[in-house]
């Protein structure tokens, strides 16, 4: 497990799914009843959640043995979890521990998809997920997509520098289009850099033009917005050639069909959000009272 998360942080997910007791646990008086569950995929998939899940378990007074950790990658069938106890338990614990698993191994199964073409092709390059998940699941989304292979892009805004036109436009002399704003900034990076000398100052592109411009001011980190393959694999080789060292982000529209073809350009790092957005997993959990 990669991102810490606190125990209270455990405790209220499990009373935002059971604030109070469980009702058709108390109808049915199996409360006290004895039984076990196992979780194991429907189908083919890397693993997330699965550790988060055990502690969930835990702290609903089971017996947990866990088969495998985030990010090992399991066949349909495979038990991933098993957990013993009383029935209350088992119930308390089922479906928050088993939608985390589905919706966090999804994201790890689509990133690692990324990742694998990706490095087939360029072994180096990086898959990078950016901040844009889904507010208030920022651990469990991150989590997953590093289970997957990838790498986290940004953590938050206090964390790294990256300069878009929203933030340029705003410079005294920015002039009154993007162009002069671009340029506004380029003149300014030494005066940036000494503000901040332990960061690398990153800024996003929209053109090959704007990423030399910026690559002979002295930038560290271009992030190039929507090239064509085959238009960023050019500007590679011209802003290495202008600024030997420069690191090269690719990002916009970059998913698991086009993930090789990115990589193939020479960029650094593929910057993406598709790993979030899509099907979780499908895990079956059998529950069988001993």
């Amino acid at each position: 497990m990669h991102f810490i998360k606190s125990g209270a942080w455990l405790d209220e997910l499990l009373l935002d799914d059971c604030p109070g007791m469980d009702l058709t646990v108390e109808m049915l008086g199996i409360d006290d009843r004895p039984g076990f569950m196992i979780f194991s995929p429907k189908s083919d998939c890397v693993v997330s959640g699965a550790e988060e899940a055990a502690l969930l378990l835990e702290r609903c007074g089971l017996a947990v043995t866990r088969h495998v950790r985030n990010g090992d990658r399991a066949g349909a069938g495979q038990p991933l979890l098993e957990a013993r106890g009383n029935a209350a338990g088992l119930h308390r614990g089922w479906k928050i521990s088993q939608t985390l698993m589905e919706y966090m191994s999804g994201i790890a199964t689509r990133a690692a998809r990324m990742a694998d073409a990706a490095r087939a092709v360029s072994p180096r390059v990086r898959v990078a997920v950016t901040r844009k998940n889904f507010p208030g699941a920022k651990r469990l989304c991150l989590e997953a997509a590093v289970s997957g292979g990838a790498v986290v892009h940004r953590l938050n805004l206090s964390d790294s520098v990256l300069v878009f036109d929203q933030h340029r436009v705003f410079l005294d002399d920015a002039g009154t289009d993007a162009p002069d704003a671009l340029r506004a900034f380029a003149r300014r990076i030494p005066e940036f850099r000494a503000a901040l000398p332990e960061k690398k100052l990153c800024a996003e592109v929209d053109s090959p033009e704007d990423a030399l411009l910026l690559a002979r001011a002295g930038i560290d980190i271009v992030q190039c917005e929507k090239f064509p393959c085959s238009l960023l694999a050019e500007t590679v080789r011209e802003l290495r050639a202008a600024r030997p060292g420069i690191l090269v982000l690719a990002a916009g529209g970059i998913n698991g069909d086009n993930a090789a073809d990115y990589a193939a350009s020479g960029a650094d790092e593929l910057v993406t959000t598709w790993p979030y957005f899509g099907r979780p997993a499908d895990i079956k959990v059998r529950m069988t009272a001993l």
